[in-house]
C-alpha cells in the first residue's frame, strides 16, 4: 500500500497483474499481493480489514501523521515495514522521525542533497535564483533538505519561532478565577477542533486543545463536561447555521438543545470576513498570545505548518491555504482571533489591578487610602 496524494498504474509491468480496480487504485497481481494508492486523509477508511505488510509514505512531511499512528499496530501484527519518502517541511512530525532515527536501531534513514545526487543541474539552480523563481529558503528546503530555515509559504511560522524566543510556548496552566472560552471549527464526516482559551488582561492564554473526526455534536458537548472549567463564550464559524439532512434543525440549535450556546464569528461589523483577513487577524494576535506546549504541542504544530497553496507550473505560491492535516486547527484559530471581542470578560490592566488589591485588602481599603483622610 501506498499513502499518497494520487497516482497511476503505468509503471507496473502488466504481465504481472492480474486485475486492476481503477476506482480503488488498487492491483492485484498474480501471485494474489495486492499493490493499492490512498491518500493519507484516508487511512482509516483505506486500511480497515487490511493484512498490511508494507507501507510507502510518499511525501511524509505533508501527510496527516495519524495515518502512521494508525498504522504501525496493523504493521506489527505482521511484522511489516514502513518507508518515508519526503522533503523537508519545517520542524513536523517529519523532523521529529528523522531525529528519532539518529540513535535507534529500528529506524534506517538517509538524507540526500543536491550535492549527494547531482539530478538537477547547478545552473538552473542559479538561474532560478537569479531570475527569483525560488527563494533562497525554498532552494535549501527542496534542494538541500534543510528543516531549519523553516517552512516556504508558512502564514504562521517566524510567529511561532518568535514565541519561543520568548518563552510563550511554556507551561500555561488554567487559571480557575477567570472563564474558559472555546474557538471550535467543527465538522461531522470531517475533523473538529476545539481550542481552550483564557482572556486575561490583554494576554490570550491557550490552554487546552482537543481534535476527533467523524462524531456529533453530543460527543464534543459531552467532552466539555469532562473539564472542570467554568464556561464563558463558545465561539464557532458561520456553518454551523447550516441545518443538518434530515433533523430540520441547524448545527446551532440542535448544540444549544445540548446546553452550547454558540456565537458566530464574525468582523467587528458584524459580517463575514475573508479568510485573508482572518489569517491577519491571527497574525495581529500572535504578540499577546501565550500556548500550552504539552497540551496544545498539535495545535503549534499545525500553525507552525499551515501554509499557501504553492503552483507547480508557475512556481509561484497561490494566495490561498493548502488544505491539509494542518488547516482544521489554523481554522479555530482564525475563529478565535476574528471572534475574540466577543469575549466579554476580559479585564484591562486597571481592572486586574483593581481584583488585586480587593483580593489582598478586601471590599474595604485601609483607612489610609480613604479620600476623607487623604491629604490635600
Amino acid at each position: 500500500m501506498i499513502l499518497a496524494d494520487g497516482g497511476s498504474f503505468d509503471y507496473v509491468p502488466p504481465n504481472v497483474i492480474e486485475s486492476v480496480n481503477s476506482q480503488e487504485m488498487k492491483i492485484r497481481f498474480k501471485n494474489n499481493s495486492i499493490l493499492q494508492l490512498t491518500g493519507s486523509d484516508s487511512y482509516d477508511r483505506s486500511l480497515i480489514g487490511t493484512n498490511v505488510y508494507g507501507i510507502v509514505y510518499s511525501e511524509y512531511a505533508l501527510a496527516d501523521p495519524r495515518a502512521y499512528l494508525y498504522a504501525r499496530p496493523i504493521l506489527s501484527a505482521q511484522d511489516g515495514w514502513c518507508i518515508m519518502l519526503s522533503t523537508p517541511r519545517g520542524h513536523n512530525h517529519l523532523y521529529e522521525l528523522f531525529n528519532i532515527s539518529q540513535w535507534s536501531p529500528d529506524w534506517f534513514s538517509y538524507k540526500l542533497t543536491l550535492d549527494d545526487t547531482q539530478h538537477i543541474p547547478m545552473r538552473e539552480i542559479e538561474k532560478d535564483r537569479a531570475e527569483g523563481l525560488m527563494s533562497e529558503d525554498l532552494i535549501q528546503q527542496e534542494y538541500y533538505t534543510s528543516f531549519s530555515l523553516g517552512i516556504e509559504g508558512s502564514f504562521y511560522s517566524k510567529y511561532i519561532d518568535k514565541m519561543r524566543l520568548e518563552n510563550r510556548i511554556a507551561a500555561v496552566p488554567w487559571e480557575p478565577q477567570f472563564k474558559v472560552h472555546t474557538a471550535w471549527d467543527i465538522g461531522v464526516s470531517d475533523n473538529c477542533v476545539i481550542i481552550f482559551f483564557q482572556y486575561v488582561g490583554p494576554i490570550v492564554r491557550i490552554i487546552d486543545y482537543y481534535e476527533n473526526n467523524r462524531q456529533g455534536l453530543e460527543h464534543y458537548t459531552q467532552y466539555l463536561t469532562t473539564k472542570p472549567y467554568q464556561y464563558g463564550v463558545h465561539i464557532a464559524p458561520h456553518d454551523i447555521s447550516v441545518m443538518e439532512f434530515g433533523s430540520g434543525v441547524t448545527r446551532i440549535e440542535k448544540a444549544a438543545q445540548l446546553g452550547v450556546e454558540f456565537v458566530i464569528a464574525h468582523s467587528v461589523s458584524g459580517k463575514s470576513i475573508s479568510r485573508a483577513d482572518g489569517i491577519e487577524a491571527v497574525r495581529t494576535l500572535f504578540p499577546k498570545l501565550w500556548i500550552d506546549e504539552v497540551k496544545c504541542e498539535k495545535l503549534i504544530k499545525c500553525l507552525e505548518n499551515y501554509r499557501q497553496e504553492y503552483d507547480n507550473d508557475k512556481k509561484i505560491y497561490k494566495p490561498i491555504p493548502r488544505h491539509d492535516w494542518s488547516s482544521h486547527s489554523a481554522d479555530a484559530a482564525r475563529y478565535l482571533a476574528i471572534g475574540l471581542h466577543k469575549v466579554r470578560d476580559g479585564l484591562t490592566p486597571e481592572e486586574l489591578d483593581s481584583r488585586y488589591r480587593e483580593a489582598y485588602w478586601g471590599n474595604e481599603l485601609p483607612s489610609m487610602f480613604d479620600d476623607k483622610f487623604r491629604m490635600y
